[in-house]
């Protein structure tokens, strides 16, 4: 069975991975000028054990780590783009888990010498920077496995590629079609840095924890996210929907439990908007117009997905729920 992987998912990530590129410096330049009415004119940025051993003027305590920071990005984009699916995998994982631990580093250096008339007055960093490790780990862990996660399916797309739609005997078929939306993706991205931005302000000591300025963006953030790709694989005997790059939540269907499925081309204005959508259809995921994936199932209502190649994932599902059927 024919995969196709979409063109516009790998667009989504460039956007992606541009926008957290351009956040992280731009909260590693700025955190330090922000502050300055607040920081000594040199600032602690070396730490022997508790007490400060070192310093460097506001400027350079800003450009340095964002000289690092772009340094790191383009190294990263070198390797991803010279390594193929497998080391993209593991530059978004470094991105990630990079950007989150410079700008940590950075907000508790900032914290440090907030109010403090000269830089070896300043206070500790090692919580600061614990927790921040903690999360650049935790980071980087999504990253992984959102980047193997799309390169298994790029690589199941070039392997299954050209066979046809006819199962022979003691053969398996397996169809599978990703679709993502990059201005659904773009919101999550902006509204995720919205959140880290007064998570980070927070961390700093600039501004109390604002979590009812904090909380709506994070969580609009997460659930755009989640609603902003989708993958639907069709296997011997099960429909499996996954959202979001990675792969959870996800919704499964038996194919003994699907008493028909169809290719049927559906608008946002058709099913209420973009997303995940509940209408007088049923449930559609809606990530761009044009042809969707939807089943019948014999409990409950319709459910439908955008993707492409949707003819022909319903096609093998109409032949698998039908061998189910008929060996009951």
């Amino acid at each position: 069975m024919t995969v196709r992987t979409n063109a516009k998912r790998r667009n989504g990530a460039r956007w992606g991975v541009a926008i957290w590129a351009l956040g992280v410096l731009a909260a590693l330049a700025a955190l330090p000028p922000a502050a300055s009415s607040r920081l000594p004119e040199r600032l602690a940025t070396h730490w022997d054990s508790a007490s400060p051993d070192g310093s460097m003027p506001l400027w350079a305590a800003a450009l340095f780590p964002s000289l690092l920071w772009a340094a790191l990005v383009a190294s990263l984009l070198f390797a991803g783009r010279r390594g193929g699916a497998p080391a993209r995998a593991w530059a978004g994982a470094v991105l990630l888990s990079g950007g989150v631990f410079l700008a940590g580093v950075q907000a508790s250096i900032v914290r440090a010498n907030l109010d403090r008339p000269d830089w070896r007055d300043a206070g500790s960093v090692g919580a600061g920077v614990a927790i921040t490790a903690v999360a650049a780990v935790a980071a980087g862990l999504l990253g992984w496995l959102a980047g193997r996660r799309g390169a298994h399916a790029v690589a199941a797309s070039r392997a299954a590629a050209g066979k046809a739609m006819e199962i022979p005997a003691g053969e398996r078929f397996v169809w599978l079609s990703r679709t993502s939306n990059p201005w659904l993706h773009l919101t999550a991205a902006l509204t995720g840095l919205v959140a880290a931005a007064g998570v980070l302000a927070a961390a700093c000591g600039m501004i109390g924890l604002q979590w009812t300025l904090i909380a709506p963006f994070a969580i609009a953030s997460v659930l755009v996210l989640f609603c902003s790709s989708v993958q639907a694989r069709v296997t011997d005997s099960v429909l499996e929907v996954a959202f979001g790059p990675l792969g959870w939540p996800r919704r499964r269907w038996p194919a003994g439990e699907i008493d028909s499925a169809r290719m049927e081309v559906r608008t946002p204005a058709q099913v209420g908007g973009w997303g995940y959508r509940l209408s007088g259809l049923g449930t559609t995921v809606m990530l761009r117009a044009g042809e969707c994936l939807v089943i019948h199932p014999r409990k409950g209502v319709e459910f439908a997905v955008s993707v492409e190649d949707a003819e022909r994932g319903a096609a093998l599902l109409n032949t698998l729920s039908a061998k189910e059927s008929g060996r009951k």
